[in-house]
Order: structure tokens, then sequence, then C-alpha cells
């Protein structure tokens, strides 16, 4: 028995697909973060378990919340702009009746964006961990999670399709403004602290590997797009870790006790100069 779960939020415009990819699955979970479109009757009327749960920008939670939900042997995890097709299903049902030692299975993710198929740069080489047996593992990470299998794991060969950004560029800035948001927080967190010109070359270097070394400029036009918007990407998640180092020292500064600046002079906890008491 196979479970599919999806988490949601707001995506009427490609749920009905994906779900309809997975409707061979033995049940549907769709974990809804509270949509206002048509996220929840759509998922509904093809089927699906739905639970709503407020994500609260932790990713790793979400999934495990949908996992605990399951009840199959096998756990499939799809997100809600991908797309699982005929091969994919032949080949994962075929592989988990054969493979009784696997816990676990990378499956490739080929993307399709502007309605080209990318098949260099960044997201050519793409593997997730996104079936697996239920209680074999947890998913860690806010955001960029991934899932933490015990046991052995093997690789499929079909690939996941995945529509990423059909809105287009102005979806993508969405998206990417609160990924990058949360996943500076995980680093400052964890002690990573940026300088100035890591906030430059990073984003400058990252282009240069996606474009050039990874060959990406094969892509055509969409490869050049999504160079651009990776090291924007980069750009954004190291300039945010900086603003929180700016606003610790700023509140250190803010916190230091006042000091005299002199016989006449002192210096206020705002840094301040005012005339001190004469009788001092």
């Amino acid at each position: 028995m196979i479970s599919a779960v999806i988490l949601t939020h707001n995506n009427e415009d490609s749920i009905q697909k994906t779900l309809e990819s997975v409707a061979w699955c033995d049940e549907m979970i769709v974990v809804d973060d509270y949509s206002m479109d048509k996220t929840r009757e759509i998922t509904k009327s093809i089927g699906a378990i739905v639970y709503q749960h407020a994500l609260n920008d932790d990713f790793a939670i979400q999934r495990n919340y949908g996992l605990e939900k399951t009840t199959g042997g096998w756990v499939l995890f799809v997100d809600s702009d991908e797309i699982v097709t005929k091969e994919l299903r032949d080949e994962m049902l075929k592989s988990i009746q054969h493979d009784k030692n696997v816990a676990g299975y990378y499956i490739k993710r080929q993307d399709i964006l502007f309605g080209r198929e990318l098949k260099y740069g960044e997201t050519a080489n793409v593997k997730l961990l996104r079936l697996a047996k239920n209680g074999a593992g947890k998913w860690e990470r806010v955001v960029h999670e991934t899932w933490n299998i015990k046991g052995s794991i093997a690789s499929l060969e079909t690939p996941l399709l995945h529509y990423p950004h059909s809105g287009g560029v102005a979806e993508f800035l969405r998206q990417v403004n609160r990924y990058t948001t949360i996943n500076a927080r995980v680093f400052y967190d964890t002690g990573i602290r940026v300088s100035v010109w890591q906030i430059i070359m990073y984003p400058i270097a990252k282009f240069i590997q996606n474009y050039i070394f990874r060959l990406g400029f094969l892509d055509g036009a969409v490869g050049l797009v999504v160079a651009m918007m990776m090291s924007f990407h980069s750009f954004l998640t190291r300039g945010k870790i900086w603003e929180l180092q700016m606003s610790l020292r700023a509140k250190r500064s803010e916190a230091k006790p006042c000091l005299p600046a002199g016989r006449n002079l002192s210096r206020d906890c705002h840094g301040l100069r005012q005339l001190a008491d004469p009788s001092q």
C-alpha cells in the first residue's frame, strides 16, 4: 500500500494535475496551509483526505505532520507543481516489490520552465529522496528540507516532472523572497556570518558556475534566465544574513551603558552628545 502526501497553499492552478498523477496510490493525503482559493475544494473532489495545518515557515514539520497521517507501508511525497508519469509509477511499483532490503528511493527531477525542459545548469542533476518505507525516518530542516532515512537507499531512473514558477518571473520573486528569508535565519542561527565581499562575489560565482561550467547556456534564453534567478537567490540569502548581523549589532549598541565623553559632555545610549550636569 502506497500513501501519497502533498503540501498545498493556494495551488488551484496546478493541484488537479498533480493529484490525478498520483490517483493510483492507495491514499492521497493533502496537508493544506489554509488556502484562500479553491485548492481544498479541488483536492476533496478528486478523493484526497485533506488536513488543514499552518505551515508557520517550517516545511519539515509540515511534511512530518502529513507523514503521521499516512497508513500505507510506503510513502510518496509529491509537491503541488510536480507530476508522476505512468512510467515513474510503474518503476516505483516494480521496485518496491522486488527490492525488499531497500528503505527509500531517490527520484530524479526534470524541470520544465517556460515550456522548455532544462537539461543543463543547477537543476539538471537534481535527485530527491521522495519514496520511502513508512516509519523509516523523519524530515529535517525548516526549508530545503531533507528526509533522513535509516536503511539502504536506491535510485530510480524515471524522472519526476517539475513545473516550477508557472506564474513566471513574478512568482519566482515572491517565492524566493519568502524562502531566502527563512533560509537566512537558519544559516544565521547555526552561526554562519557573511562579509560584504561574499554578498558581492557569491552571486557572481553562482552565475558563472550555472551558466558556464554547468553549461546552462545550452538551454538557450531559459538557461540564462535560470542562471540569473539562481544568482539572485544567492544574493538575497547572503544579503538577509548580513541584515540580521547588522540588526544584532544595532541592538547591542543600544544596550551598552552610557559612558562619559569628557568633563562637560556625556554620550547617551543612543550616541547623542548632551551637556553634562555642571555640578558633577
